[in-house]
């Protein structure tokens, strides 16, 4: 087992490099088993997540060659979904995107209920009802889901159930295999659903957005590899940048993908912070950060794109413990996120958790290093901001949630400065 050990309250100063979209790994990972062909994909970010995501294609038979540090080739022509490696299956919410090529290359698929973070019910129900509308037959258990085609789709007009980024993806990737139309209605719009979309329409598929939320899907049974060149993290790049407000350091955070923020730098400007956006090139940015004497949030609202995403909530909760005032923290989508403003709670500061999905934060306090526990991926990126905030030594313990979507994080922080250091538990 193994921790981080920080010593916090110091300044952060340099530059920091953001890695591939985690969160758009998956589908694209995901859109290869719908080709014989060889696929080709840059830019990976090597975090558990995506290992374990490989590891699961090459226990159903995908050949994965590594080009470079970075950059695969995929073929699962030989692919045999019974031998998958169904304990992976339990550790991460990535593979329930396996559920839609599956489905639409081999006409059957059964997995187990897919794991990861700890951030409250989150079911799988709209992909199946996605799927019931195009079909399939499901049956459900326990321990998992088995989903059937007895015929071949007819396709036709599928309205989701809520706006899903999953459940999206999933329908897109079934969708791009038929070679009746589908009509994609309460489509989820973020950065990795338009990903997914562009790397399905250069293997072949077309795809069309008719109006927000709704895309037409025309696709076709003998699909093209592809080579693809994954976008950068928006979700790292703007935690990095929080982490370096709330540090009150000098931080240059580069590849940032400034599209996909928008309201994201709307509210860092009205909260007071000193942010430069430098000249755009493809849709990303160099970012400069530089001390602010104070700042105010009055109120962070979650929501689906283009609004602010839940996975910056935790990094916001964290900020407005060092804002001036009242911050009131909303996040609608997941009634256990804000588990974490519990541990903030231990070092000092000064949070009302209302319900479970609303908290009252009051500011500034002088957070004091402790014993830190995380429970997912974003939460325990919080809680390393916080112990970085911190006066004295904090520890955090099962760091593996933070390994699972953040590269070598305290080596990539060690060099702007921070007191970390990464320790094996006897």
């Amino acid at each position: 087992m193994e921790m981080f050990v920080i010593k916090g309250g110091k300044p952060l100063r340099g530059t920091i490099e953001v890695r591939g979209a985690k969160n758009a790994v998956f589908p694209v990972l995901a859109a290869t088993i719908l080709t014989k062909k060889d696929c080709v994909i840059d830019n990976l970010p090597l975090i558990e997540d995506v290992f374990r995501m490989l590891e699961i294609l090459e226990s159903m038979g995908a050949t994965i060659v590594w080009q470079r540090k970075r950059r695969i080739l995929v073929n699962t022509a030989k692919l045999n979904p019974s031998l998958m490696k169904r304990e992976t299956v339990l550790r991460l919410r990535g593979s329930v995107l396996f559920l839609g090529p599956l489905l639409a290359r081999f006409g059957k698929v059964s997995l187990p209920q897919p794991g990861g973070d700890i951030i409250g019910a989150r079911p799988i129900d709209t992909h199946l009802d996605a799927f019931l509308q195009l079909g399939a037959k499901v049956r459900k258990n326990k321990t998992g889901v088995s989903l059937n085609l007895e015929r071949p789709s007819k396709g036709g007009e599928v309205v989701l159930n809520e706006f899903s980024v999953t459940g999206t993806c999933n329908t897109l990737l079934f969708a791009a295999h038929l070679s009746s139309p589908v009509l994609l209605k309460i489509a989820d719009q973020d950065y990795q659903t338009q990903e997914l979309v562009s790397v399905l329409q250069s293997m072949g598929a077309a795809i069309r957005q008719l109006s927000p939320h709704v895309f037409e899907v025309q696709g076709k049974k003998n699909l093209r590899g592809f080579h693809h060149t994954l976008s950068y993290d928006p979700i790292e790049a703007a935690t990095f940048i929080l982490l370096a407000i709330g540090t009150k350091g000098t931080v240059l955070v580069k590849n940032v993908e400034v599209r996909y923020l928008d309201l994201f730098f709307k509210r860092l400007k009205e909260a007071g912070a000193k942010v430069k956006i430098g000249n755009k090139k493809k849709g990303f940015a160099h970012v400069r950060v530089l001390p602010a004497k104070s700042i105010r949030i009055e109120h962070i609202q979650s929501f689906i794109y283009p609004g602010i995403a839940s996975d910056l909530q935790n990094a916001f909760g964290v900020l407005a413990t060092q804002a001036q005032g009242s911050t009131l923290l909303h996040d609608p989508l997941y009634e256990s996120r804000l588990k974490y403003l519990e541990e903030l709670n231990k070092m000092g500061a000064q949070i009302y958790i209302a319900d479970p999905h609303r908290a009252i934060i009051n500011g500034p306090t002088q957070l004091q290093g402790t014993d830190l526990g995380t429970f997912d991926i974003r939460g325990g990126a919080a809680l390393l901001m916080a112990a970085l905030i911190a006066k004295g030594r904090s520890t955090i313990n099962n760091i593996y949630q933070i390994d699972r979507g953040y590269e070598r994080i305290e080596e990539r922080l060690q060099k702007l400065g921070a007191r970390i250091k990464r320790v094996t538990q006897a």
